[in-house]
């Protein structure tokens, strides 16, 4: 803990690498608390094209539902805002605020010369995120200048902080809700159409066999007819052949002998 403290201690004092590890983190929290799963609903320094073949890091590349992205960019020093908390001598401390204002003003320059909004092989709206970690900081600096914001919208950047942020992730988080729910609703119909075209044919193959079945009736009847009606059919023949010496360890059934009886005249008792 008192490792951590230092470190805040000094990303707030001029530690210029420092102070931008601090504010990734943050905005690292809060998209943590999104809803939003890393590598799939946003990626962390990914490395982009210019048309004019430079690479860009942003910091974060949020992934939207219709297939565009959003950019979230967090490195804004905080040092003129840290001697303006400590500074004491109004005058001393009214020249610190101009510098943050300032500060935040290049940085909304620095950041709209980028055109992250432009970026080659990335479909972006268009505007990007300007993350300050600290909401004080932001609202103190809004305070002295009234435009400060709609300067930033006016260049396509919108200036976000971890309240306002969180707020706009979680409405991303609903779009990609509601969107896998149109998705598995999609999914639903063309499982319950595969489905209902396999229970087609399955009741066609039913059918097909129906009619099999009472082909094989068919063709059965008409051999037992040769076999047992008639003058002469065959039950009476190898009867007759059996009460003339015939010689045999088995018998017929009495059940066919008895049909065959009915219709041959010419049985032998």
């Amino acid at each position: 803990m008192s490792k951590e403290t230092l470190n805040l201690t000094k990303a707030l004092k001029g530690d210029s690498k420092m102070q931008g590890n601090w504010g990734e983190l943050v905005l690292e929290r809060v998209l943590e608390k999104s809803g939003l799963e890393k590598g799939r609903e946003y990626e962390v320094q990914q490395s982009f094209s210019t048309e004019e073949g430079n690479r860009v890091f942003p910091d974060v590349v949020i992934n939207l539902p219709d297939g565009k992205k959003m950019i979230v960019d967090s490195k804004v020093s905080l040092t003129a805002y840290e001697k303006y908390i400590n500074e004491e001598d109004d005058s001393l401390k009214n020249s610190y605020l101009k510098e943050h204002v300032n500060s935040i003003r290049r940085h909304v320059e620095q950041l709209g010369n980028k055109s992250y909004q432009d970026l080659y092989q990335i479909e972006s709206p268009d505007f990007v995120l300007l993350f300050i970690p600290i909401e004080p900081a932001f609202a103190i600096a809004l305070n002295e200048d009234t435009a400060l914001y709609n300067k930033a919208f006016e260049k396509n950047i919108v200036i976000v902080t971890p309240a306002t942020l969180l707020a706009t992730l979680r409405t991303i988080d609903s779009m990609w809700t509601n969107q896998k729910q149109q998705e598995n609703a999609l999914e639903i119909a063309r499982q319950a159409g595969a489905l209902y075209d396999k229970f087609e044919g399955f009741v066609a193959d039913l059918i097909k066999i129906g009619k099999k079945i009472d082909e094989t009736k068919i063709e059965y009847s008409g051999a037992m007819n040769k076999l047992v009606d008639g003058s002469g059919n065959l039950i009476t023949r190898v009867e007759k052949l059996k009460k003339m010496g015939a010689k045999a360890k088995k018998a017929l059934p009495e059940s066919i002998i008895a049909r065959a009886k009915k219709d041959d005249i010419e049985l032998i008792d």
